[in-house]
């Protein structure tokens, strides 16, 4: 690729990671390499076991076990972050991956985990030739106005919030 672009899935909907992940598996399907780096979470989803498995995707996780609402922030969440976001710009410096997928970045500005600046910093020193996607819920108009494309998955209906039906292995973790 002569130019990577900015992407952004975000909104309330549900498949803004199963996009990212989906054109991580179609790039790997032409040989190029992408790097997942999953910030707020650190629990097991069903995904990881194929994706570990394929030579082309590479995945780290930036995050607790557990799922946190905002008045839950730590110290801890924001060092794993922290961590994450230095982990991105050695993927960048490496020059190895086509493809960086930074996995719910969005909702940590929204938590106040990492600051609009601090992504968007990010941003900056992305590689011409590297394709940047940024995930989560509430996306910041600073990044969008940053992005080429940005998709919005609407919540129209769901049967979590319809008939109180839990995550589903296989299904939604």
């Amino acid at each position: 690729m002569n130019k990577g672009y900015i992407h952004i899935y975000t909104g309330n909907g549900k498949g803004k990671t199963t996009a990212a992940i989906g054109l991580a598996i179609r790039a790997a399907g032409h040989g190029m390499k992408t790097f997942i780096g999953q910030f707020m979470k650190g629990q097991y989803y069903g995904e990881l076991s194929v994706l570990n498995e394929m030579n082309l995707i590479d995945v780290e996780q930036f995050g607790d076990e557990g799922c946190i609402t905002r008045d839950q922030v730590t110290p801890a969440h924001r060092e794993h972050a922290q961590k994450g976001i230095e982990r991105i710009g050695q993927i960048f410096e490496s020059g190895q991956y086509d493809i960086v997928v930074m996995d719910e970045v969005c909702v940590t500005i929204w938590f106040g985990i990492l600051t609009e600046s601090q992504v968007l910093d990010v941003i900056r020193f992305k590689p011409v030739h590297t394709e940047l996607i940024l995930t989560g819920r509430y996306a910041p108009q600073s990044l969008i106005a940053q992005a080429d494309l940005v998709t919005s998955m609407e919540e129209v209906k769901h049967y979590y919030n319809t008939h109180e039906i839990p995550s589903r292995k296989g299904i939604e973790n």
